[in-house]
């Protein structure tokens, strides 16, 4: 007489499909909550120069970004081929930046308005009147903390073409 009786059959059970949805659900707030919108649409070209000595800004919620590159292909035939500002997802003059920073640093907590950084994403081809005319309307408003977005590499690359 033994103790254990073997099954008769040799067909496996079902498999339980009572969990799935709730791993559905989980999965789904998973990404809910850890998806970052796109906050800007980049209408200019901004093919950013590179440079040895780089640090990573942390905390981007203290960062306010200035785009300054030439239209993009389908906005070329509109603003033309010269290097343009673009601040949020509009093209402006550099008379607009003093503006936009005030602007921009309004939304901002009442902790974090004194410790913004600007961020330049200037493309490489820009020219610098039109950088020297953005940092004086950052002076203007007491923006002193500006930040130069590159890539890591060799600054010596910026020369060749």
């Amino acid at each position: 007489m033994s103790k254990f009786a073997k099954k008769k059959s040799g067909e496996l059970p079902a498999v339980s499909t009572a969990s799935l949805p709730d791993i559905v659900f989980m999965l789904l707030f998973f990404f809910m909550t850890v998806t970052v919108m796109k906050d800007n649409t980049l209408k200019v070209k901004n093919e950013l120069p590179q440079a040895s000595e780089i640090k990573k800004l942390e905390k981007k919620d203290r960062v306010i970004t200035i785009y300054v590159g030439a239209p993009d292909d389908q906005y070329a035939s509109q603003y033309g081929s010269e290097p343009k500002i673009q601040l949020n997802d509009k093209f402006s003059n550099a008379s607009d930046v003093g503006d936009f920073i005030l602007m921009e640093r309004a939304k901002k907590h009442q902790d974090l308005q004194n410790v913004l950084t600007t961020s330049l994403k200037v493309d490489r081809n820009a020219n610098m009147g039109l950088i020297s005319d953005i940092k004086q309307q950052l002076r203007e408003v007491n923006a002193l903390k500006v930040n130069y977005t590159t890539y890591e590499g060799d600054a010596f690359n910026n020369l060749k073409n």
